[in-house]
Parts: C-alpha cells; sequence; structure tokens
C-alpha cells in the first residue's frame, strides 16, 4: 500500500539563508519577520532600537533579542496549530458480519484536518491505516492477444472460476471483467493488404483483424461468463514488438460506467510479453495529436487510436490515481525492468513552498523514513499500519488565501483533506494605527512598535519621500563632527539620519548616531570579546557582575584565594582577579599556603623521592600510594640539575641513604605543579679493603712515570752533546778559498785633482 498526495498548486516565496536568517531578512514589518522562519521574533517596545540601528534590527532570533534587552512579553513569535474537524474510527469488521455499503466502510483515520502553519515550523499529523476485512473488490484483466500471446490465452480461459473461487477467501463481493489489446491498426499496416488487415497471421493460423483496444466483458460477477467469453477471445498480430497497451490502460482508467467499477478497491492485471508504445511514438504513422485522456469507447471498441497519438508515462499514472485504480503489471521476466523503471520515474511535484515529510510505521515494527516513509507493503486484510506525517511551510503564497491537499491510499477511494491556512501576520498587526501622526504627519501605520510606511515613503518615521533620500543638504546631518565620513564609512545617510549597515556576521552590529559605535571591537581576553564575561558596548565592555577590567578578565570572586583555614592567601598575600599574589617571595601556590625553600623542605621529601627514584627507603612499599604528588624527572649527573631562577624558588637537597650513600635532587613548585629532578645514580664511599690497594697502585704509577721522565731527559743531554762536538770537529776541519771575487769592485772611488800640484 502506496501513500500518494495529490496537490493544489500554488506559489510562494521560499526563504532559504544560512547564519541568523532572521537579520538577513532585511524585514520591515513584523509579517515580514515570521515569515523568514521560526526562530525568528519581533520586538514591539518602542525603545527598543538604538541610534542608529533600521527598523530591520527588530526581526532577530529570539534569544539575541533578550540578550539585547527586549522583554519576552514585547516578542511577537506566533507559533502553529492543528484541529481535526472529522475523526471516524476505522472499522473493526469481521467477515460474515453484517454486510455494509462501501461508503459505510472506514479505512482510514482521521478524514478531515486543519493546519495553521507558520513558516518553517512543522506540524505533524498521524494517519492510521487498517485493511477492513471483507471490503468489496473489482478487478480487471487486461490481455495483450498479439500472436505471441497464444499459450497464455489458453491459460486464462479458465481464469475466471479460479479467481473467484480464490477471492472468496478475501472477500464476499468481487467481481470480475475482462479486456483486451493488440496495437493502433493504422500503424504498423499503412502498406500492407486488406487480407493481411483481415487475418494479420500466417496462412494456416485463424487469427482476428488488429485492433487497439476492446472491451470484451464488463465487470461482473459471473465467473462462469467470464470462462465463456474470454473462450471465444482470438489472438491477432502485428508487425512491430512493442505493443498500444498505454491506450487500453487509459481507456479502461477514464471510461468508468463502460467498465463498470465501483467505488471499492479497484485492480487492474496487464498482460503482456512485449515493451509499450508511448507519447511521440504515434508520429511514425501521421498521429500527432496528444492524447486527450477522455473516454472514447463506441460498442466497447477504442475508435479514436487512429486519431490520438499514445499516451505518456505521466498521463496514464495521473489517470489511474485519479480513478484511484491500482495496476498490477503481469510480464514476462524479461521485460519486468522496463514497466518497473517507468512506473518509478513518476514522482509528485508539491507546491512551492510546501514540504512533506514521510514516516511509515508498517508491520512487524519496520520504521521506514524519506521516500520510503510513504509506503507500507504486504498488508494483508486487518493489517494496520500508521504515518507520521510532517507538513512545513515556508513564507506565505502570493494570493494569501487557504490551501487545501488530500493525501489518499493508493487505490483506494478513501482520502484525508487537510485545509492550510497560513500565520502572514502577526497579532499586534491588528491593532495598527493607520496614518498614524507618529510616522511624520500621517505617512505611515504603525504598527507592533514600529512604522510601516505608506507607499513612497522612507525612513524609520516615514520621513521623507523616495526622491529625496539622498541629498547635499541631509548628507551634512550625517557627518560626525563635520568631517568627511558619511556614517563614519559605516552606514546610509537615509533622510539625514544614519542607518548603519549590517556585517557578515549577523552578530556584530554598527550603531550611533553616526554607526561610530560596534559591539565587536572591545579587548579580548582568552579569544573571547570581553572574555566572555561581559557585553562590548561601543567598543568598550560592559561586564558582567563580579568581573571588572577592560576586557572583563578580572573576577572579584576572593573564594579561589581562600585557604584551608578560611584566610584570604593564608595572610601571605593578596587576592587579585582570583588568584593570589604572594607577598612574601618565600612562598607559592594557590593559596600562598607552599614554600619550597623553607628549613625542613628536603627531609620532607626524602623518602618519597627516595623510594620513587630508586625503589628504597621506609615508603618503598606505600611509595604508589603516598608519593605520587610530584612529577620526577631524573638526571645523569649533578651539573644538569637545574639552577634557582626568579619565575618560581627551587630547592637543592643531598640526602644519604642507609648505605651510607649519597642522592642529589631539587625541589621545586612551578605555579601549582611540583617538580622533583634527581640525579639517577648514588654517591656511595669505597670499601675499607679497597682503598689501600687502591693508593698502592696509584703510587706505584706515579713513581713508573717520574723515572720515565727522569730517562728521557738523561737522553736528550746525551744526544744534545755529542751533536754539539761533532759541530766543533767539522768547524775546525774546514778549509776557506782565499781567491778574489772577478767581479768584486772596490766601494772607494780616487779622484784626482788637476789644480793639485803636489804642494
Amino acid at each position: 500500500m502506496h501513500l500518494k498526495a495529490v496537490w493544489l498548486n500554488y506559489s510562494s516565496r521560499s526563504v532559504l539563508r544560512s547564519g541568523n536568517e532572521c537579520i538577513k531578512a532585511n524585514a520591515l514589518s513584523c509579517g515580514e519577520c515570521i515569515q523568514v522562519g521560526a526562530k525568528c521574533g519581533w520586538c514591539t517596545d518602542t525603545e527598543f532600537l538604538k541610534q542608529g540601528e533600521p527598523t530591520s534590527a527588530r526581526c532577530d532570533e529570539l534569544e539575541s533579542l533578550m540578550k539585547r534587552g527586549c522583554d519576552a512579553a514585547r516578542i511577537e513569535n506566533p507559533h502553529g496549530s492543528q484541529r481535526i474537524l472529522k475523526n471516524k474510527a476505522v472499522t473493526n469488521r469481521k467477515k460474515g458480519a453484517e454486510k455494509l455499503r462501501p461508503e459505510d466502510i472506514t479505512q482510514i483515520q482521521p478524514q478531515k484536518l486543519s493546519l495553521n502553519l507558520r513558516s518553517g515550523e512543522p506540524q505533524n499529523i498521524k494517519l492510521r491505516f487498517k485493511r477492513a476485512e471483507d471490503y468489496p473488490i473489482d478487478l480487471y484483466y487486461l490481455m495483450d492477444l498479439s500472436y505471441s500471446m497464444k499459450d497464455d490465452l489458453e491459460n486464462v480461459k479458465n481464469l475466471g472460476t479460479s479467481l473467484m473461487k480464490e477471492m472468496s477467501k478475501i472477500t464476499s463481493d468481487f467481481r470480475i471483467g475482462f479486456g483486451s489489446f493488440v496495437e493502433k491498426t493504422v500503424m504498423p499496416y499503412i502498406s500492407t493488404t486488406p487480407a493481411k488487415l483481415l487475418n494479420p497471421c500466417t496462412v494456416d493460423q485463424n487469427c482476428t483483424s488488429p485492433f487497439s483496444y476492446k472491451n470484451v466483458l464488463k465487470l461482473t460477477s459471473n465467473g462462469h461468463q467470464f470462462n465463456s467469453l474470454v473462450g471465444k477471445q482470438q489472438i491477432s498480430g502485428n508487425l512491430d514488438s512493442p505493443e498500444g497497451g498505454f491506450d487500453a490502460i487509459m481507456q479502461v482508467a477514464v471510461c468508468g460506467e463502460h467498465i463498470g467499477w465501483r467505488n471499492v478497491t479497484r485492480l487492474l492485471v496487464f498482460s503482456t510479453d512485449a515493451g509499450f508504445h508511448f507519447a511521440g511514438d504515434g508520429k511514425l504513422g501521421g498521429i500527432v495529436l496528444p492524447n486527450d485522456g477522455r473516454c472514447h469507447l463506441e460498442n466497447n471498441m477504442y475508435t479514436m487510436s487512429h486519431y490520438y497519438d499514445y499516451p505518456s508515462i505521466a498521463h496514464l499514472v495521473q489517470k489511474l490515481s485519479e480513478n484511484n485504480i491500482q495496476t498490477i503489471f503481469a510480464v514476462t521476466e524479461e521485460f519486468q525492468p522496463v514497466y518497473k523503471v517507468a512506473m518509478l520515474s513518476i514522482s509528485s511535484k508539491l507546491p512551492e513552498g510546501v514540504t512533506i515529510t514521510y514516516q511509515s510505521h508498517c508491520k512487524n515494527g519496520v520504521v521506514n523514513e524519506g521516500e520510503s516513509g510513504r509506503k507500507c507493503s504486504n498488508i494483508s486484510i486487518g493489517d494496520e499500519v500508521s504515518f507520521n506525517i510532517n507538513i512545513t511551510a515556508q513564507g506565505c503564497p502570493k494570493q494569501d488565501k487557504p490551501e487545501s491537499i488530500k493525501i489518499k491510499p493508493l487505490g483506494f477511494t478513501e482520502e484525508v483533506e487537510i485545509l492550510l491556512n497560513f500565520i502572514c501576520e502577526c497579532d499586534c498587526h491588528k491593532q495598527g494605527i493607520k496614518n498614524s501622526d507618529m510616522c511624520h504627519n500621517g505617512n505611515g501605520t504603525f504598527e507592533c512598535g514600529a512604522c510601516r510606511c505608506n507607499k513612497g515613503r522612507v525612513g524609520r518615521q516615514c520621513e521623507c519621500r523616495k526622491d529625496e533620500v539622498s541629498t547635499e543638504d541631509l548628507d551634512k546631518n550625517c557627518r560626525k563632527d563635520n568631517g568627511t565620513d558619511i556614517c563614519s564609512n559605516n552606514g546610509e545617510c537615509v533622510c539625514g539620519t544614519c542607518e548603519c549597515k549590517k556585517r557578515d556576521n549577523p552578530e556584530e552590529r554598527y550603531s550611533g548616531k553616526f554607526c561610530e559605535c560596534d559591539n565587536f571591537n572591545c579587548d579580548r581576553s582568552n579569544n573571547k570579546l570581553c572574555g566572555g564575561h561581559g557585553r562590548c558596548e561601543c567598543r568598550v565592555c560592559i561586564c558582567d557582575a563580579n568581573y571588572t577590567g577592560s576586557a572583563c578578565d578580572c573576577s572579584l570572586d576572593t573564594s579561589t584565594c581562600l585557604a584551608s583555614n578560611k584566610q584570604i592567601c593564608n595572610g601571605r598575600g593578596n587576592c587579585e582577579c582570583g588568584t593570589c599574589r604572594c607577598t612574601d617571595p618565600k612562598f607559592q601556590g594557590p593559596t600562598c599556603e607552599i614554600c619550597p625553600t623553607c628549613p625542613g623542605v628536603c627531609t620532607e621529601h626524602k623518602s618519597c623521592v627516595q623510594c620513587r627514584a630508586f625503589g628504597t627507603g621506609e615508603k618503598k612499599d606505600t611509595c604508589e600510594r603516598d608519593c605520587s604528588y610530584f612529577n620526577l624527572i631524573k638526571v645523569k649527573d649533578r651539573d644538569k640539575l637545574p639552577q634557582p631562577v626568579q619565575a618560581f624558588p627551587l630547592m637543592h637537597c643531598k640526602e644519604r641513604d642507609a648505605n651510607d650513600c649519597w642522592f642529589y635532587y631539587t625541589y621545586a613548585v612551578n605555579n601549582t605543579e611540583k617538580e622533583v629532578h634527581v640525579v639517577e645514580t648514588l654517591e656511595c664511599p669505597a670499601g675499607p679493603d679497597i682503598i689501600p690497594i687502591v693508593a698502592g697502585v696509584v703510587t706505584g704509577i706515579v713513581l713508573i712515570g717520574l723515572a720515565l721522565l727522569l730517562i728521557w731527559k738523561l737522553l736528550m743531554i746525551i744526544h744534545d752533546r755529542r751533536e754539539f762536538a761533532k759541530f766543533e770537529k767539522e768547524k775546525m776541519n774546514a778549509k776557506w778559498d782565499t781567491g778574489e771575487n772577478p767581479i768584486y769592485k772596490s766601494a772607494v772611488t780616487t779622484v784626482i785633482n788637476p789644480k793639485y800640484e803636489g804642494k
């Protein structure tokens, strides 16, 4: 069983936005605001807007409006509702009970509702469906009589009595009918001879002439009559594989009086072993007029097959749905995908602005959602299923009038009618004052705390005409301190008044007479505006109670500084911004309770350091329980131990264990973390027997070294003396050549005075 909705079309404005859609909508009235979405509200407080904020700033999310100072009682936020107008219970009827007329049997509940829809707010309704027992059924068997169906025709000839017998187990009121089809006579036989039209089969086969559709037997409760008439049927033939079955289905659907359909369950069994022709194929035979979806039976024969094209799949599904006919395709395995895909490709189109979602609760606790939520399969007689249906509107229809939709189980005449009323205005709209003096001499309607301007007027009080919105004289009023920037470059000058522009982030706003203020350029702490403990107004943090500072990051609460002795910071410091500032540099910790450098610190922590670093000492058995209060860090030697710094005090410790071994460590408190650095090896004294041996060895090594040094020195002296003697000897034996150097010239020059006479 499938649920299918039948809709009346209408158009509406769809509002699809991300982020704060209320701010982005720029709604100028309460009615426009509530159509944006279910989260949007309108503040009617006349004093709500700050200087520079436009009328549209009244429309915002509810939480944001209250945070900005609008009292909850002043916020317009209507909600949708629903009323059940007809709610007749489903019929619990057993087979053999008193016979009821079909119109007195109820299988779906409720039958009529009225919904008031607020934009973006879904209304949920629950439908029950129960297959009534012994409900009347009409079944029409439509068969392909082309030549390939010859064997199937023989099987169908005895179908009537068999069906009557089986259906009697389900209902006491069953009727059956029969029809047949082949193909349009104009299509494949355009060039054939009249004899071929009379007998389209081979010479040795007796076939009837081709036809489009024939209503052989009107719906009847006489199964023997069905067998008799079907037994007289003869096969026919055509030249192409696809058949004209869609022509036949259309006539069966729309010719209710000829077929004999009652207002009960209607079943159509369509039997074929071939594909189908559909809209557009008629052009092959010169047929261009689209199928008109009307009945054209004369003497139980379809007479307009040569005049109208085949119906489209969508057209066929529409007519079957309108006439509440469930179709069963009895086709060969080869063509099952063809007919399956053809029917699944059709989906109902919803009107603009309204969406519907389904959730089905089927047999055995099966729950389906999405497209599968519209159906429950394998519903037997007496089974009950339910459907949760959410109906949501976005915006309001342009015609601003109620609409209605109908939901019904596919193939059943019963339906649920749902009247849709749209909430398009706020309640305060009814108290609006037209041509109010509050709107600049009656140039608008004062409603919901603001002016809704008449046509051609603008401004918060409708004080300007549209043609004078931007003039030089008016712009002067929008310049701060006679500067050059209009509205501080953060807005537009409208009627001599700044209307501040909006930011991409709808939570951030400009305000002020000249849009010189904003709520996002304040000091931050921990990457939060005003430390998360205040609000930003005109670039200054207004701190919450118990907070102070330019970024509201200083807490005035002193409970965090209270020590176990109920003193603030143990009397050793001051509580500043919720944190102790110790006045004595020796003390530290959250409440100045720790003194790392005070006497006794090393002794206090000795046992825990010993057990955690070396697995020895008094607390080695309770180490994990008693000594996990500090972080232990091992270093290789004493040079690697940390040294005292100004940031936090540090104590160097040297302790001795039971074996007279020394171990070295430091103890410090870094903020609230206690840290111990310890040298990973113990420094133990040597044993008494070892000391003389070591001393003797050392002395022997020293003496040997001195002896070697003296020997080396002696050898060097002997070597030097020998070398010197050799040098002296070679010097005495040397002979020098005294010949005159041929290139030698004396440095003395003799000059004779010519005047000198020897006297």
